[in-house]
């Protein structure tokens, strides 16, 4: 730690100095800045004009607590305890998941595809299986502002998360403390949208230390040996729940694919294996 009051430039220095093993030089530079921004509140052109500028100490404590942080392993999202999803700013921390790009192409898919069907936006019925951080839900409810969305999940604390993020974004949603594989629905939908736990008990040694040391176990691993146990639920649900021309979109485990989506087929006019842009199979969507 620095026991002088420190410039901006002074920080930058010391942010490489400190995390160069870490860090790539174009990450290091983009994180910097990134927590220069949130603390002291200059955007990157600012942090240059004002290079010399004296840290407050309260500011300079703070982001060389952020540094300590990142040196620890810990997520950079986690540290500066937010993150950016699908054009929205949302609260995160060990208790939800960090929000993939996957599953911003998951709800784009979702958001193209509810926009182009026959159902009537007005009273639609979302439900969102296992909340997390409550991106899934509140990204279709600023999309959807007449639809009337429900998400479920077992952690309290991942549900606190997300009222905290719906408060923030001022949007109303249904959130619902159930255990979702030992409980039954209560009403009809007309859109199930989900990216549960899919990672498999004998996959845990390929995930870096850093997801398993940081991130909720149980919003990674699926809960039994069988990886495919919520799509089995959810399969179930959808003949019971899903109402006819309702649609589903689900994010999978990519060495699943062909698996995942035979627990659909026969109960759907339509289901579709779709790879992501990585060119791995990642998503179901369905139209019962």
């Amino acid at each position: 730690m620095c026991d002088r009051s420190m410039t901006i430039a002074d920080f930058k220095n010391y942010f490489k100095a400190e995390l160069s093993e870490q860090y790539s030089d174009s990450e290091m530079k983009f994180l910097c800045s990134v927590f220069i921004q949130k603390k002291v509140g200059f955007n990157p052109y600012l942090q240059r004009k004002f290079a010399d500028q004296e840290l407050l100490i309260s500011d300079q404590e703070e982001l060389l607590d952020a540094v300590a942080g990142l040196k620890s392993g810990r997520p950079y999202q986690h540290v500066l305890g937010e993150t950016e999803f699908f054009g929205m700013t949302f609260s995160v921390n060990e208790h939800v998941l960090i929000p993939r790009p996957e599953t911003e192409e998951l709800l784009e898919l979702a958001v193209k595809s509810i926009s182009k069907s026959s159902l009537s936006l007005q009273g639609m019925k979302i439900l969102d299986i296992g909340t997390g951080s409550g991106v899934i839900p509140l990204v279709l409810k600023k999309h959807f502002p007449e639809a009337d969305v429900s998400s479920i999940d077992f952690s309290r604390e991942a549900l606190e998360t997300a009222k905290k993020n719906a408060l923030y974004h001022k949007l109303d949603i249904n959130f619902i403390h159930a255990d979702y594989l030992n409980s039954e629905l209560s009403q009809n939908f007309d859109i199930i949208i989900s990216n549960p736990p899919y990672i498999g008990i004998d996959e845990r040694d390929e995930i870096n230390d850093s997801v398993k040391g940081f991130e909720p176990e149980m919003a990674l691993f699926s809960p039994t040996s069988d990886a495919l146990i919520f799509y089995r639920k959810i399969a179930r649900d959808s003949v019971q729940y899903l109402n006819p021309n309702g649609l589903l979109f689900l994010e999978i485990n990519q060495k699943l694919g062909p698996e995942t989506l035979g627990l659909y087929t026969d109960h759907f006019a339509d289901a579709q294996l779709i790879k992501d842009l990585s060119g791995n199979d990642r998503f179901i969507v369905g139209i019962r």
